[in-house]
């Protein structure tokens, strides 16, 4: 929903190259703007809404291979973290689940979290999201 960067780094055309319907010259600047292809409603039913349960059963991955999902890149240029992220996100996210509770900051319900968001370099939420870790006691 919320990619790093709205931007990949540019790419610059190697020949010149037809793309729905519109002619790339070769050595052209070419930039791929990840935020309009995770709001596509060509691609996504309800784009603008996180439903991560819409990956369960599909042949998406995030190895560069989808292009309808890609936000560690592409191709060559994929991001070579990858592989560490793919094995330590599922540990430290299962870790911080299991060691607290989550409350979100000033007592607001999650259909009250504003998704706004607000455009610069990087692209971050208009309002940060603030979350407080209860200490679970086992």
């Amino acid at each position: 929903m919320h990619p790093t960067l709205p931007l990949l780094l540019p790419h610059k055309a190697s020949t010149d190259a037809n793309f729905c319907g519109f002619t790339v010259p070769k050595d052209s600047q070419v930039l791929v703007n990840v935020w309009a292809i995770g709001r596509d409603p060509s691609i996504w039913e309800n784009p603008n809404k996180f439903m991560p349960e819409r990956f369960l059963g599909s042949g998406i991955d995030v190895k560069g291979r989808n292009f309808g999902l890609i936000p560690f890149g592409a191709g060559r240029r994929i991001c070579p973290g990858l592989p560490l992220a793919n094995r330590m996100l599922h540990l430290m996210l299962g870790s911080l689940l299991n060691a607290f509770d989550w409350k979100l900051e000033g007592g607001i319900s999650p259909s009250e979290i504003n998704m706004e968001e607000k455009f610069g370099l990087s692209v971050q939420m208009a309002e940060p999201l603030q979350t407080i870790p209860v200490l679970v006691l086992e």
